[in-house]
């Protein structure tokens, strides 16, 4: 049994959290930390409310940019482990304040710098040695994708093939919400990540595509045919280099037809940008604008209705022979709502986050260093996957991606 300190309190927190009181025989003790109190207040009311006083939860306030404030309250709540889930933003300055207190850190995406729409894994890799001296470890990507993705990618290598030489990854969203246009998760990333040029890894390097130029329909199951389109990802990153055999890695997301339409239109007229722009004599960026006017991802979990389908099609070899291999999940909004308040994209990252964490801090992961999820045994987190909610399903004869 140990002590979680949640950095953030927004919808995938407040799933994760959710799950950790759930598995309050491992986390007895919670601090929910976030730069507005108030949030971590009101989801602490409504945790004891909906669980009792299972275990014990404690809020702090914390502004995740501050290396400072960070140690001061990591040395306050002494934690067994940092499970950050503020903004991708704030990775280095989490890690930073880990590193100072000597305690393991989990995130579910990788570095972003506020100022350039791009994310890669290289600012946090740079921290190996550090961890390494320190006798800590950092999770990286303990999310859905990244995360469960690379533990599909690591189960299947360890169970079902030799080696592999293609993976697809493809993220179903087929939820409404009624609304024209909104983000399932941060618009801000949300839309910084749909509007950049796709890429996939093949043959060692990356091979770039303009945004949304590559689609294709794939009939997905309980859910049905849908339009997705290759994006860039940053779990290709660390796939390519950690899972031997890999010829090419893609990634598909869904998108409906009036999302891309409003997104265009948002595109054309500027309001996707991250420069930033004077307005009424100040500085304002007009992605962040945008953020500020759209429905707020947390909303969207009383109005959403449907399915998502997230997973990997993997190609490779067993005993010389070709072989496909299909892991996904499928999970529903409403049922996910009933159970912690939110819909399917929250509850899909938040209850990986919770496996990381207990994982790395039960001591089952914990080795000292900085590690992509894929490099762990996956067998205890897929075990956790069936317990706390995200039962995976399986095909050895998938529908291939032309």
């Amino acid at each position: 049994m140990g002590k979680v300190l949640v950095i953030g309190c927004g919808g995938v927190a407040s799933v994760a959290i959710h799950k950790c009181v759930q598995n309050h025989e491992v986390f007895n003790e919670i601090c929910i930390a976030s730069r507005t109190k108030s949030k971590c207040d009101k989801l602490k009311e409504v945790l004891e409310k909906q669980y009792g006083n299972v275990c014990k939860i404690t809020t702090a306030q914390v502004d995740a940019n501050s290396v400072e404030q960070l140690v001061t309250l990591m040395k306050e709540v002494k934690p067994d482990v940092v499970l950050n889930l503020a903004l991708p933003y704030q990775d280095l300055t989490i890690m930073d304040a880990c590193l100072e207190c000597r305690v393991s850190y989990v995130d579910t995406a990788n570095y972003e710098p506020e100022d350039t729409a791009k994310f890669e894994y290289k600012w946090q890799w740079e921290y190996r040695e550090r961890f390494e001296k320190a006798g800590i470890t950092a999770l990286l990507g303990s999310g859905f994708d990244p995360g469960v993705t690379g533990v599909f990618s690591a189960y299947a290598l360890k169970h079902e093939f030799d080696e592999i030489n293609y993976i697809d990854i493809l993220d179903c969203n087929a939820g409404d919400h009624g609304y024209p246009f909104a983000t399932n998760f941060n618009p801000e990333i949300n839309i910084r990540e749909v509007s950049a040029k796709g890429s996939y890894w093949e043959d060692g390097r990356w091979v770039e595509t303009e945004p949304m130029e590559i689609k294709r329909v794939y009939d997905f199951p309980e859910v049905g045919p849908k339009d997705m389109y290759l994006l860039h990802h940053e779990e290709l990153e660390s796939l390519g280099i950690n899972i031997p055999g890999i010829k090419r890695i893609r990634f598909f997301m869904t998108f409906g037809e009036s999302y891309l339409r409003h997104l265009k239109c948002l595109e054309n007229v500027g309001m996707t940008s991250i420069e930033p722009i004077e307005f009424e004599g100040k500085q304002i960026v007009p992605l962040q604008f945008l953020k500020a006017v759209l429905p707020d991802p947390a909303s969207l979990g009383p109005r959403t209705v449907g399915k998502t389908n997230i997973g990997c099609i993997f190609q490779g070899k067993k005993d010389g022979k070709d072989k496909t291999y299909y892991l996904y999940n499928v999970c529903d909004h409403q049922e996910c709502y009933k159970e912690v308040g939110s819909q399917a994209i929250s509850y899909t990252t938040g209850v990986p986050a919770m496996i990381g964490a207990m994982l790395v801090m039960n001591g089952t992961w914990k080795k000292p260093g900085v590690y992509n999820i894929e490099e762990f045994d996956p067998d205890p987190f897929m075990e956790a996957l069936n317990k706390w909610g995200l039962p995976w399903q399986e095909s050895h004869n998938p529908a291939l991606v032309d």
